[in-house]
């Protein structure tokens, strides 16, 4: 079983907390489209997408059926949705920093509830293994909580992975175990 995470394009979010929370796509959408493709295998292949619209815009350049999946979402950030980063109390956001795999913000959820949501669209996602490879767009944070999942990887050095926009990460199943094939490329 072959999976492609792919993250959506730049967005137009200068210095915003955001996660669920709708932001534009960015000016630079169809060049982005553009060195995306020849990453991707050729079709046939299955298609998932987080609900958000700057996933699920990328997803409808590739394919026309998609199946969305809420498991695929970033993270949620709760009350921090749409705020600027700079003038996010500190007294809320220092802890959080220092722990966000069992932290969350206000309202919000963890980073392990991440990884336990889109670790299980993963295990079903197995269960019912296809020969054709699997595409998934999605969010910077759930690939990097995927990856860890698949290689068994603390959850807390997620984010020593950088994860560009339009990028893909190859994850590949083979005899019961997880290879990562490539990252961020």
């Amino acid at each position: 079983m072959e999976i492609y995470l792919i993250r959506h394009t730049a967005v137009q979010a200068p210095g915003i907390c955001y996660g669920h929370y709708d932001v534009p796509l960015a000016d630079t959408f169809t060049a982005e489209v553009a060195q995306l493709r020849p990453k991707l295998p050729p079709p046939p292949y299955r298609v998932f997408s987080s609900p958000a619209l700057r996933c699920q815009a990328l997803a409808e350049t590739v394919a026309t059926e998609i199946l969305p999946d809420e498991r695929l979402r970033e993270m949620n950030f709760g009350t921090w949705e749409n705020r600027l980063w700079a003038e996010l109390p500190s007294a809320e956001t220092a802890p959080w920093m220092a722990d966000y795999v069992t932290l969350a913000p206000p309202q919000g959820e963890t980073f392990g509830a991440v990884q336990q949501r889109a670790a299980a669209f993963l295990d079903e996602l197995t269960a019912t293994a296809a020969e054709e490879p699997t595409l998934v767009f999605t969010h910077g944070g759930t690939i990097r909580a995927l990856v860890c999942h698949c290689l068994e990887i603390p959850l807390r050095n997620a984010f020593r992975m950088q994860i560009d926009y339009a990028s893909v990460t190859k994850l590949q199943l083979q005899h019961g175990r997880w290879q990562l094939v490539f990252l961020n490329k």
